[in-house]
């Protein structure tokens, strides 16, 4: 039977985020469904390479915290999950629930994986341009750990009408996390390009939670935002015709009004007349954004056009390490021995020969970010040499001659971290639609 509205909240904006935001809309908020978005496009690289080493791994690492405290509360108040947790195991993911479900006494809980997102072995097999940097897939040749196709809502869709009280993806465009049940419980045709697109403006609101509800927007005595600490997540009730208004629990922190849902509806967007989706090119121009109470906020105004014919793959791979190295200095003098310092370090990886592509030196605070030099002469400074390097060797040496300071000068130097680490980076490209598709699979506790 369709609905006349839903209510759906947004239970993370990333795979490290909070929880008890959303164990609160769960408890509280009369929610239909709650949204986990935790996957960025280097995180599912480094859940592959997870999988790799362990093929139990590979999903969120949180995914279990997050199940058993969020179950208990969602399955007897009727609040149906979607997340992307799964990233590189989505089955892994949803037997692992199952299994959460089965020791919680949830008899007959339906956890869905949503899979076919992985495309590795089409792009190993292929040659496909990249679209974000020079050159083609092939070029990046056996450094490459994993390809990945942004699905849309439709997998999502179809495990919700197999009765999936929990729906778990892989690599989806993060609005379809909310506009998959917007249009399974609304009645939404994905060839309605009017409402894919007001889906999509909502689910963008929601996809970052706290971000809306002003975590990113805050700014003391700019745009100030009140009780952070106890920062809110939002949620969306949404009418059959795309009406959505906004808002968060009462007494939670933050704030929800025009300027903070304009920003949140501006981040990341290239060109707001073509949002492209797996589902829809969105089109943001007449979003009509309206304040209609406190902390409550009318949308409208979504529109769309037909779907691109290519889907865009994350594709992750290994690209050299970065080897770094920080050491401390205080009192008098201390920035002139941090740049002094930096000489040395500069000149020892000459004479050493390190092979080093690309070097960072900064005063950590003076002149990181502002490359002109922030000038005076501060209590302390931190001293932090970054590289670049094609192999390990080079980047533990960048450590390894911070660390030598201690006693081979400047005076007073302490707190010295070393570390080195495998870059995993990411390229994009385009694969035709035709090739992907998803499929859903079905666990019942």
């Amino acid at each position: 039977m369709t609905r006349s509205t839903l209510r759906i909240g947004a239970g993370a904006g990333f795979s490290g985020d909070r929880i008890e935001p959303a164990l609160d809309l769960i408890e509280h908020g009369d929610l239909d469904y709650l949204a986990f978005e935790c996957l960025a496009e280097r995180t599912i690289g480094l859940a592959q390479a997870a999988r790799a080493a362990d093929p139990q791994a590979g999903f969120d690492p949180l995914l279990e915290a997050r199940m058993r405290r969020a179950l208990p509360l969602a399955a007897p108040r009727g609040v149906r999950i979607v997340t992307n947790m799964g990233a590189a195991n989505t089955l892994g993911a949803a037997r692992k629930v199952t299994e959460i479900a089965r020791e919680l006494g949830l008899s007959g809980y339906r956890t869905a994986a949503v899979t076919g997102d992985d495309v590795l072995d089409l792009v190993l097999a292929g040659d496909y341009p990249l679209i974000d940097r020079p050159g083609t897939s092939r070029d990046l040749g056996d450094a490459i750990v994993s390809a990945n196709a942004y699905l849309g809502a439709q997998g999502i869709v179809m495990a919700l009408e197999q009765g999936a009280d929990t729906v778990i993806t892989g690599r989806v465009c993060d609005p379809a996390l909310f506009l998959g049940p917007l249009a399974h419980e609304l009645d939404w045709s994905f060839d309605d390009h009017a409402m894919m697109g007001q889906g999509t403006v909502i689910g963008h609101l929601l996809e970052c939670a706290g971000q809306v509800c002003g975590g990113y927007f805050a700014d003391p005595g700019v745009k100030d935002v009140p009780d952070l600490a106890r920062l809110g997540f939002p949620y969306a009730d949404v009418c059959r015709d795309g009406v959505a208004i906004l808002g968060k629990l009462a007494g939670s922190g933050g704030r929800i009004d025009t300027a903070t849902v304009k920003e949140q509806l501006l981040y990341e967007i290239l060109d707001p007349a073509a949002y492209l989706q797996a589902d829809v090119s969105a089109d943001f121009r007449d979003v009509r954004i309206e304040q209609v109470g406190p902390d409550r906020v009318r949308v409208s105004g979504g529109m769309g056009r037909a779907a691109p014919q290519k889907l865009k793959v994350s594709i992750a791979y290994h690209d050299g390490y970065v080897g770094e190295g920080q050491i401390s200095y205080a009192g008098p003098g201390a920035a002139a021995r941090g740049r002094l310092a930096i000489e040395i370090i500069r000149e020892r990886l000459k004479i050493i020969g390190a092979q080093v592509e690309e070097l960072r030196c900064d005063l950590i605070g003076m002149d990181a970010v502002d490359r002109r030099g922030a000038g005076g002469d501060p209590a302390d400074v931190r001293v932090r040499i970054a590289a670049r390097t094609s192999c390990a060797k080079s980047a533990t040496a960048i450590g390894a001659e911070v660390e030598a300071l201690y006693t081979n000068g400047p005076m007073g130097g302490g707190g010295v971290t070393r570390s080195v680490r495998q870059v995993l980076a990411v390229a994009s490209t385009l694969i035709a639609r035709e090739l992907v598709a998803p499929r859903v699979h079905l666990e019942i506790a």
